[in-house]
């Protein structure tokens, strides 16, 4: 019996390889949006579609992220200013590319551009915390993919979605947890939604990974201006310690992270390119092995594995 469940496990992973071989025709024709290609997986994305021989449309927030792009890619690529906090902006990219495309309309778009913080305790953060970070990676995914999606639906082309395990499972409450299971509400809302019209919604939540969200160095900073911000019954609640026990365990942490990016970028180039895409990718050992099963576990299993990795507050009840 063990045999057979096995047999049949292996030659699902086989057909789905090979059911997920065939790549689209006419790249060379193809228009691929990307945004927050400073650095990180965008900035690896957009390199290694346009080496494939997309025409890739590159969003940066800042000139030398701009020039460092058009200094390592062909001509075929584009490179324009984005802020995804800004409707001025966001519509302006939306002008460019209409122009761009022409009657062929947008074959992808992927919205990568995020933040990771402020991040901390939910009584550590204001309302505004919260705010700075869902106009980045929840409102922004949302109004960039609304002013182009006109453009998608004539090209029967594609949106994909990077948003994280941490879309799946919330560890300390921060704000980029939150935004990512909006994204990825937004992410099913929308493939159901679009599915009339030919277009095909996918969905990237990566595990651990060391890019710049995950510098230990900013993660450390940001606990320290958090802390200093609350009031002392709030410091009180947590100890003294507890600062320096929290910039440990985020130092810790980032050391398992995963340094190789192009395991991302692999699942985004597939979801970009591929004929038969899948619907969701979960790209990391961590994301596979612990997150993703631990999503799917009954609410009070999961909620114990979490606490018994958290650091206690003083005041906690015994």
């Amino acid at each position: 019996m063990f045999l057979y469940i096995l047999g049949l496990v292996a030659f699902y992973y086989l057909y789905r390889w090979f059911r997920e071989i065939p790549r689209v025709p006419d790249k060379g024709n193809k228009f691929v949006y990307i945004t927050g290609c400073d650095s990180g997986f965008g900035n690896l994305l957009a390199r290694h579609l346009d080496k494939q021989g997309f025409c890739v449309i590159a969003s940066c927030l800042t000139e030398t992220g701009e020039e460092d792009l058009r200094k390592a890619c062909s001509k075929k690529l584009t490179t324009l200013h984005l802020d995804v906090r800004k409707k001025e902006s966001i519509d302006k990219a939306a002008a460019f590319i209409k122009d761009k495309v022409g009657a062929k309309g947008l074959w992808a778009l992927v919205n990568n551009a995020g933040v990771g913080t402020p991040s901390g305790k939910c009584d550590w953060l204001t309302i505004d915390d919260y705010k700075s970070v869902l106009d980045v990676n929840l409102i922004g995914v949302i109004a960039v993919t609304l002013s182009v999606l006109s453009l998608i639906k004539k090209a029967r082309g594609r949106v994909v979605n990077v948003a994280s395990v941490a879309g799946r499972i919330s560890f300390i409450g921060e704000p980029y947890s939150i935004s990512k299971y909006g994204v990825e509400a937004f992410n099913d809302s929308l493939r159901r939604n679009m599915m009339h019209f030919g277009v095909k919604v996918l969905c990237i939540e990566p595990g651990g990974f060391k890019t710049s969200i995950a510098d230990p160095t900013a993660i450390c900073r940001n606990f320290s201006q958090l802390w200093e911000k609350l009031p002392q019954d709030v410091q009180d609640d947590y100890g003294p310690d507890y600062l320096d026990k929290m910039k440990m365990g985020a130092k810790k942490a980032v050391e398992t992270f995963d340094p190789d990016l192009m395991k991302v970028v692999s699942c985004m180039e597939h979801a970009v390119s591929a004929v038969r895409p899948r619907t969701r990718y979960s790209p990391g050992w961590n994301a596979k092995f612990f997150c993703l099963p631990l999503s799917y576990m009954p609410t009070v299993l999961a909620d114990w594995v979490l606490l018994r990795m958290a650091i206690k507050p003083a005041k906690a009840i015994k």
